[in-house]
């Protein structure tokens, strides 16, 4: 039961910033960091969205926050304004900025006030043209103390946990008190109403985002029954997975050989499926090398015919090798090392290695263009990555030609879990590539 806790926080943490758009990740990266903990380098760099180590610190403030509701319920903290607001400070801490509107109409950037009310009006434009409004700045304090006197009146005539979560929700977003952020705060302190009942945290998933703005819809229209019966099916759905936890638990702890021999069988489970996981990882590695020797080919032959030379001797040509040729998969792992070490990530050929490479002969010496594909982390964590780096050799007096010049040529690692369909990592792979082989090309022109 305790990692199914961990992980449910881990999933709320997670959820509750991809329904308000703070980041996107796919279901794979989700389930991964779910199942592994939030290290940003288990998050894909991706050009639409913030930094993979600022999405998770923005997830880190969100688990921060749950973990923090906890330490709350035990202390019988009462629920109040300074609470709120120390609780949106928590909770947006990695946050800077807030979307807002200048006085010309255009999106802009505002300086997120953390654990302050809002200073300017926040009302959002609908799809459909019409402006939602949402309290005044000037009577946010007074609707919010108003706020706190009716939940705590609900509380002592003993209203529903459900209910009273779902109403102090909507109330809340209703008031909209926070320049930004006031989504998270609500589902936060529904939580609150609920863990003090012993029930489960307000885990709304990017899958229920479009019921749970609907029925939200519904209750500005004044009907709250809607809103009530998804917070309830919610509770439902994850009381249903801990009863199967629970009951397999208790159904394994019957006698003590069975618990022993369930350990052994609870390892071997774990061993099998992470060789499992890795296994889809490299076979989608295997479809980025094919992809990448064809990319590479066409560079060849377009290459080529700009370096012929009838006065120097000139070649482009490529290479590659898979993981299963085992003679092969140790070459280059100085260069991988090596970029790996620029990332600051430690780069484990051992997990798993393939490569591709570009060879340009000219009367400079050689210069080589290097994709690896390689294990991530000294631990398989379902991570592959990818690098590209540009490097000269230079023959000399020793018998080894001296590698010069190695470099970087890709702006980040790729990122390949197993998780994540092909297709989908393939459509992140192409652009990553074609530019990290332009840089790389235009570190051999400026290299002659």
């Amino acid at each position: 039961m305790a990692a199914f806790n961990d992980q449910l926080r881990r999933e709320w943490a997670i959820e509750t910033g991809i329904i308000e758009r703070l980041y996107t990740l796919d279901e794979g990266t989700t389930r991964l960091l779910i199942e592994q903990g939030i290290d940003a380098s288990l998050i894909p760099h991706d050009d639409q969205q913030e930094p993979p180590e600022l999405v998770a610190g923005m997830i880190a403030d969100h688990l921060d926050a749950v973990e923090w509701l906890f330490d709350v319920i035990k202390e019988r903290r009462p629920l109040s304004t300074s609470f709120v607001k120390e609780l949106h400070q928590l909770m947006t801490r990695k946050q800077e900025f807030a979307a807002g509107i200048d006085v010309f109409g255009r999106r802009t950037k505002i300086n997120l006030l953390h654990g302050d009310y809002k200073r300017r009006p926040n009302n959002p434009t609908r799809s459909d043209g019409k402006i939602h409004q949402y309290c005044p700045p000037e009577q946010v304090v007074s609707e919010m103390d108003r706020l706190l006197e009716m939940h705590g009146a609900h509380t002592e005539s003993g209203t529903a946990p459900e209910v009273s979560a779902a109403w102090l929700h909507h109330r809340f977003v209703q008031i909209h008190p926070f320049q930004d952020g006031n989504g998270r705060v609500a589902r936060t302190i529904a939580s609150l109403v609920l863990l003090r009942a012993g029930m489960f945290p307000l885990v709304v998933t990017n899958k229920d985002r479009d019921r749970y703005l609907e029925v939200l819809g519904e209750a500005d229209a004044g009907d709250l029954a809607p809103l009530i019966i998804l917070v309830t099916q919610l509770q439902k759905k994850w009381l249903v997975r801990a009863l199967g936890i629970t009951s397999a638990v208790r159904s394994e702890a019957e006698h003590l050989d069975q618990v022993i021999e369930s350990i052994g069988e609870s390892l071997d489970r774990r061993e099998q499926a992470q060789q499992e996981n890795l296994d889809i990882a490299k076979e989608t590695a295997e479809t980025l090398l094919s992809h990448a020797v064809k990319t590479l080919e066409d560079i060849r032959v377009r290459l080529e015919a700009q370096v012929r030379s009838e006065q120097f001797e000139r070649s482009v040509s490529t290479d590659f090798s898979h993981d299963r040729d085992v003679q092969r998969r140790g070459y280059y792992r100085y260069q991988v090392v090596e970029t790996a070490r620029h990332f600051e990530y430690f780069a484990n050929a051992r997990a798993y290695h393939s490569w591709a490479r570009l060879v340009i002969e000219t009367e400079q010496g050689r210069s080589e263009i290097l994709l690896s594909f390689h294990g991530v982390n000294r631990e398989y964590r379902g991570l592959l990555g990818a690098s590209v780096c540009f490097f000269r050799r230079q023959n000399g007096d020793v018998s080894e030609p001296q590698i010069l010049e190695l470099q970087p040529a890709c702006d980040e690692m790729f990122q390949i879990n197993y998780s994540e369909a092909a297709e989908s990592v393939l459509r992140r792979f192409e652009p990553w590539l074609r530019h990290s082989l332009l840089k790389g090309l235009d570190q051999f022109r400026l290299s002659e």
